[in-house]
């Protein structure tokens, strides 16, 4: 029979959900001084839904860098899942025109996408666009079969680079 773990069931890091404390949405200065009306509220997350917010539950990042993964991953994914084809088969209808499939919102997104580009350089926005934007975890961007010091360095790499788009943005970072 194995001994018991000393460890506490809440700082297990293997399980997926942990408690955080998140601004509240529905805050309103109007009503700053009342109780029923916080700044900040408990919350659950899911620490396994991306790699950010697992590398941000272990403290691997600060607020600022899950800042800017945050609105990267928002603006890759407003290029990449919003778009939709013409369907030149439908009927036109009088005086309708056809829907634009490019949104503004995309052409924003995509133009901010265009100047990130070139200040993290090809190796560090395909890392970024990888873990921020698609999804995968440092395990899967490095090498199957890659050392602890191969994750290690992408880890490291990814920080640096979302550092650099926090100076873009105007985040604030812990320095």
């Amino acid at each position: 029979m194995p001994a018991p773990s000393k460890r506490k069931p809440a700082a297990d890091p293997h399980r997926s959900l942990r408690a955080v404390t998140v601004e509240n949405p529905f805050y309103s200065r109007a009503h700053s001084g009342d109780r029923t009306n916080p700044r900040v509220i408990p919350a659950i997350i899911n620490i396994k839904e991306s790699a950010i917010t697992m590398l941000y539950s272990r403290g691997r990042l600060d607020d600022a860098q899950l800042a800017a993964a945050s609105k990267f991953r928002a603006l890759w994914e407003a290029v990449c899942r919003g778009t939709r084809a013409i369907d030149y088969g439908r009927e036109p209808v009088d005086g309708g025109k056809r829907a634009d499939p490019i949104s503004e919102r995309q052409m924003h997104a995509a133009d901010q996408l265009r100047r990130v580009r070139p200040l993290l350089g090809e190796q560090g926005y395909w890392l970024v666009s990888r873990i921020c934007g698609e999804g995968y975890s440092l395990g899967e961007v490095v090498r199957p079969g890659s050392s602890k010091r191969a994750k290690l360095n992408a880890a490291d790499d990814l920080r640096s680079c979302l550092d650099t788009l926090c100076e873009l943005w105007g985040i604030a970072t812990r320095r």
